[in-house]
């Protein structure tokens, strides 16, 4: 009876600890982002499987004026982008390249296709493409403005400290929308060469108290796959491996302190 009592009191303390740990170690992520700056994780990241290769299968972008962003790997085929977006909505899009062997001077156009009778009022656009520019396909009565990166290689450097990645600069769109309708952005590189890129839409920063331990850390995961650099995540294991390994050694030290093993 007193060894079924033990082992009761046990289970019953070791579920605290547990639910302890589990406290610490969530409170120990938010102090860690806290840590960071805000401009760490200004973008909400929308996972993306690369299947969004024409405007059927458009990755829909739910309010462009939210920052979001999308790891993207660049093949032969365009990727797409669809949003709704109302009268004087800012849109601002930006491409940036991770800083890997091989994409220094990866370089692929941002096209933004849209009403011709809207886009024909935005100040700041480039001359519209002809069809031999962009050979895809897009809806009756809408225009293609692409637009290139003109700077020199490399370009300018920034990192980015939530994902610890750091990137080249591209090029950006930032430009005030002059109707409501259905715009599209996209993808593509004039020379067929394939590459990973970060696509940004957006410029408010909007999360939630629940985003920092959803959103955050899966974006923190996503990135390590991105770029390529899982040195961050073998420590973090490491260090919960270490926790895992001292509260095992602990309940042996009990279970062993009152004589079940």
């Amino acid at each position: 009876m007193i060894f079924t009592r033990n082992v009761i009191d046990y289970m019953l303390n070791s579920q605290i600890a547990s639910n302890n740990m589990r406290k610490i170690i969530i409170i120990g992520f938010l102090c860690l982002m806290l840590l960071l700056p805000s401009s760490a994780f200004a973008h909400k990241l929308i996972p993306t499987d690369g299947t969004n290769t024409d405007l059927e299968s458009a990755l829909e972008i739910p309010d462009p004026v939210i920052s979001w962003a999308m790891y993207e790997n660049l093949h032969e085929k365009p990727l797409f982008y669809k949003f709704d977006a109302k009268k004087d909505d800012r849109l601002y899009s930006s491409i940036v390249i991770p800083k890997l062997d091989g994409l220094e001077n990866f370089a692929p156009s941002l096209v933004l296709i849209g009403p011709e009778v809207f886009l024909e009022l935005v100040d700041g656009l480039p001359a519209p493409e002809s069809d031999s520019s962009f050979i895809y396909p897009i809806p009756n009565g809408y225009s293609v403005y692409i637009f290139d990166f003109e700077g020199s290689f490399p370009s300018k450097e920034f990192y980015e400290p939530f994902g610890q990645i750091t990137y080249w600069e591209r090029q950006e769109i930032d430009l005030e929308l002059e109707a409501s309708g259905t715009y599209y952005l996209a993808v593509f590189d004039k020379n067929g060469v394939s590459g990973k890129l970060a696509l940004a839409i957006g410029y408010i920063e909007d999360f939630s108290g629940n985003d920092f331990v959803t959103v955050l850390p899966n974006a923190w995961l996503e990135s390590r796959y991105f770029s390529e650099d899982f040195t961050s995540l073998y420590i973090f294991i490491g260090i919960i491996s270490g926790i895992i390994g001292l509260i095992g050694f602990g309940v042996y030290k009990k279970l062993t302190k009152i004589n079940i093993i």
